[in-house]
């Protein structure tokens, strides 16, 4: 399965030849040969919200003003309703400072913070479970011939990932047709990316499947829940918590999707089975990321 240059499907792609997403690092071999590798940059983004501080997120540092309006609005600090009056990036100084009409203040939800699961380790602010309790996402059906032709083309994709690895991808989908490709260090910046576009562009969430490269935590879970997306998909695997608030909330939720395999734990009367897995390519082991031996 060779890598594909169509990207015609997609509103954004990867872009792994940007400056500034990789440096080039040298080192020895496991034979004491010299080498040089590509690796991914990280960078500190200070979010605002109005005029106080939220939080500073380690980031790649491409698209900032989708990371922080998608981080607020996931973690429930900017309102549905609200009016956004401004959204300011300084390079310099790694900040994006976002103002609305709504004075704004989050003291005391502050004061409480989780960290997660995510591998470059997110923060969430307040109780995980706020805003869930009136969740029901919509019950629309997903064929698994959009699942595979899905996994087929964004693990052809070329990709922070296959030039560097060290990165995990979330991708905005509807049916077969991969839509926003975001990358991060953390899982949770690449979906908050997502959210920020969605929330910039109006881009409805009703008949869109999020696919994700990383493991479907209850973090994952409820930032896709709280998007109003109704299918999240992974390569890699599940925790109970993230499977039990999925069932809550009417959220399909498939892992280990991988070549001809995938596992549903969420909405399985919701899964069309319209073509035979036996008819799907064995995923080119080029194309498997670290967890494809799960």
């Amino acid at each position: 399965m060779a890598i594909s240059d169509d990207l015609s499907d997609y509103i954004i792609a990867p872009d792994p030849g940007a400056a500034r997403l990789t440096r080039a690092v040298e080192g020895f071999d496991q034979n004491g040969q010299a080498t040089q590798i590509s690796v991914v940059e990280e960078r500190p983004l200070t979010i605002f919200l109005n005029s106080q501080e939220i939080v500073t997120a380690m980031t790649i540092g491409d698209y900032p003003e989708y990371l922080a309006l998608g981080f607020l609005r996931n973690q429930g600090m900017l309102l549905p309703d609200d009016v956004i009056t401004s959204t300011d990036y300084d390079d310099d100084l790694e900040t994006v400072v976002i103002r609305t009409e709504r004075e704004t203040s989050y003291e005391e939800k502050l004061k409480k913070k989780t960290r997660t699961s995510g591998c470059a380790v997110g923060t969430v602010f307040g109780d995980m479970m706020e805003g869930l309790e009136d969740v029901r996402l919509p019950a629309v059906q997903v064929r698994t011939s959009w699942l595979y032709g899905l996994s087929a083309k964004i693990n052809r994709t070329p990709s922070l990932y296959l030039e560097a690895g060290a990165i995990h991808g979330t991708v905005l989908c509807h049916e077969n047709k991969p839509l926003v490709y975001m990358e991060d260090v953390g899982r949770h910046n690449a979906v908050d990316k997502i959210a920020g576009w969605m929330l910039s562009t109006g881009e409805g969430a009703s008949d869109k499947i999020l696919y994700t490269t990383g493991r479907l935590t209850s973090e994952m879970v409820i930032k896709t829940a709280m998007m109003g997306i109704p299918v999240l998909a992974s390569r890699s695997g599940f925790t109970a918590w993230g499977v039990e608030i999925a069932r809550e909330v009417g959220l399909t939720l498939i892992g280990r999707m991988r070549g001809q395999r995938f596992v549903c734990l969420s909405g399985e009367d919701r899964v069309v089975r319209d073509v035979d897995p036996a008819s799907v390519p064995v995923e080119d082991k080029k194309h498997r990321r670290k967890s494809a031996g799960e």
